[in-house]
Formats: C-alpha cells, structure tokens, sequence
C-alpha cells in the first residue's frame, strides 16, 4: 500500500483488525509508511488491550474509554500528521470517519492494496508459547 509521503496516521477500528489474518505483520507493514497507528474501538479498553497483547501488536494510540469519535478527533489533534486514515468494515465507519475529518479505507481494499490476508485473525505462535509461560498471569 503506498502511503505517499510517510507523514500519516492510520487508525484501524478493532473490528477491520480482527478481519485481518496476520494483525501484527500489517502493523509492522504499516509502520513503514505511517508515522503512526493505533487502534479505535468502543469496546472497552481491555479488550483492546487483550487482542493487542495476544497478537504482539505495538499501538501508538488505542481510544481508551471514549467513543470512537471523540477518539478520532483526540488522536487528529494529537498526531498533527498531512493524513489521517481510518480502515474500518462497514458504511457506518465511513460516516464516522468523513464526520471526525479522516480519510476512510475499506479494510478489504486497504488488504488488496497492502497485500494483506484476510481470514480470522491469529496470534503469533511465539504469543501463545509465552502466554503460557508467564507466571503473572491468573
């Protein structure tokens, strides 16, 4: 996927993530032409927080207990980047998007144009070797 001049934030709703097969290789991917990206949800934030840990997957920003919204809004006014895209999965996320001012991307065209899987996401067979391991884990 070719993000032009490298100076974007790319915000991923939890739901177009969970869509993609390897979560944590298309952060890593995005991260070469992103300046930054994270993770919006109105989910609460450890749920985020559990699908990010289980899939080795390093946010610059998540919403946290806002709406996504007002997290959109917060991370434009935080991350002063030329672009902010938002991949998300239905016509509602678009709405949302336009309203908050960020450019809007389909997760099935933004795996087309980055060459992502699609499929249910899975976790990097090291994360569930150490999650295993971890003594501080109930």
């Amino acid at each position: 996927m070719d993000g032009g001049s490298g100076d974007m934030t790319l915000a991923f709703d939890l739901a177009a993530l969970k869509e993609l097969a390897h979560p944590d290789a298309v952060f890593t991917d995005a991260r070469q032409w992103s300046e930054y990206v994270g993770v919006v949800s109105e989910k609460p934030t450890y749920v985020v927080t559990n699908f990010t840990r289980k899939h080795r997957i390093r946010q610059d920003f998540f919403s946290g207990p806002r709406g996504r919204e007002e997290s959109l809004a917060n991370v434009k006014e935080q991350f002063g980047t030329e672009r902010h895209v938002y991949v998300g999965t239905e016509e509602g996320d678009r709405a949302l998007a336009e309203a908050a001012g960020w450019e809007y991307l389909d997760v099935t065209e933004a795996a087309e144009a980055a060459g992502w899987d699609l499929g249910e996401a899975t976790a990097p067979a090291q994360a569930d070797a150490d999650e295993q391991s971890r003594d501080d884990w109930p």
